[in-house]
């Protein structure tokens, strides 16, 4: 049976959603994913998605956008109004990696964090280093990152050399390093009452 739900997704997520349609059977459901590069540049976010969204919107019975606000300032979701299609709720992924709750707790803990996940940790050079041309001007690193005291390295698997790039990134930002563990169950919660099949 063909699937009967698109999510349109952020490529930065594809992993984790793979990996939690797989452990719910959720069969319903198709994946495409836009390039995870767009939040290096994200007022072109909204335009990207509803791209999709008209491109695809006759081969499905449903349409689910898997993006946070992502720097977007609220233009996705007024770019998503009045087209009958919801998003994941939240600011960015940081936020529903680790839970609303335990990620309002870190950032009122330490404002100054800047976030990684796996994703990021794994593309650090290419989205970070070479992204903000750091690896060009390498005295544009405290004009980015002079205000974060720390790296908060969301994990999604529990990986020992995922860690140790994490911490070698966080020594190069300059920043203390703190991580946390909390696998695919936070987004999955959040996934589940908004993909299920009605």
């Amino acid at each position: 049976m063909p699937a009967s739900l698109l999510v349109i997704a952020c490529g930065a997520i594809a992993k984790e959603l793979v990996r939690i349609r797989e452990l719910n059977r959720w069969h319903h459901i198709e994946y495409q994913c836009l390039p995870a590069e767009l939040h290096n540049t994200p007022e072109k976010i909204p335009g990207a998605v509803i791209d999709k969204i008209e491109a695809e919107r006759e081969n499905f019975d449903r349409i689910f956008v898997a993006y946070a606000d992502c720097g977007t300032g609220g233009l996705l979701d007024k770019a998503l109004e009045g087209r009958g299609i919801d998003r994941i709720p939240g600011a960015h992924c940081y936020e529903f990696y680790a839970g609303s709750e335990i990620f309002h707790r870190l950032a009122e803990e330490e404002p100054g964090s800047f976030y990684l996940t796996d994703f990021l940790v794994r593309h650090f050079d290419r989205l970070v280093v070479k992204g903000l041309g750091l690896d060009r001007q390498p005295q544009l690193k405290p004009v980015y990152f002079g205000n974060y005291k720390r790296v908060v390295y969301i994990a999604q698997v529990e990986s020992e050399k995922l860690q140790s790039m994490a911490r070698q990134q966080a020594d190069f930002l300059g920043l203390e390093y703190c991580y946390r563990l909390h696998g695919d169950e936070p987004l999955s919660l959040v996934l589940k009452p908004l993909v299920s099949q009605e």
